[in-house]
């Protein structure tokens, strides 16, 4: 038996560990160029992504099979919270800490491109069978 829930799960985690890995890469790059406060930035920046992400994928994927209602609700919350988390998360790393926005941005954006990339690669490995 197939079980869709169980494979949103692991293609959610298979890209959150693929969006952990571009942070860490991009960060090393970013500390080996630049130095450590843009390389803490990109941490950052990668991090805040990463966890909304894996936020808005525990929320949508965590009550199991519902009604359509309900998971669209999930979903939509999850989506909210993801953006919430990483709006937050980038203005605490850029007002607070007072961290580069360049780099910052970067790390948001490798973290997303990431994510983006290896889920429509499962989506279309799941198309094909």
């Amino acid at each position: 038996m197939h079980d869709p829930i169980a494979a949103g799960r692991s293609a959610a985690s298979r890209a959150v560990a693929v969006e952990v890995a571009v942070t860490a890469l991009l960060a090393v790059g970013v500390l080996l160029v630049m130095g450590p406060r843009p390389a803490l930035a990109a941490a950052i920046g990668g991090a805040v992504m990463t966890a909304g992400n894996a936020f808005a994928a525990s929320v949508a994927l965590g009550g199991g099979i519902q009604r359509a209602g309900t998971a669209y609700a999930r979903l939509l919350l999850g989506m909210l919270g993801k953006w919430v988390v990483v709006v937050a998360g980038f203005g605490f790393a850029l007002a607070i800490l007072h961290l580069p926005a360049l780099p910052a941005l970067s790390g948001l954006g490798a973290s997303m491109l990431a994510y983006l990339l290896t889920s429509s690669r499962d989506a279309a490995r799941t198309r094909q069978g």
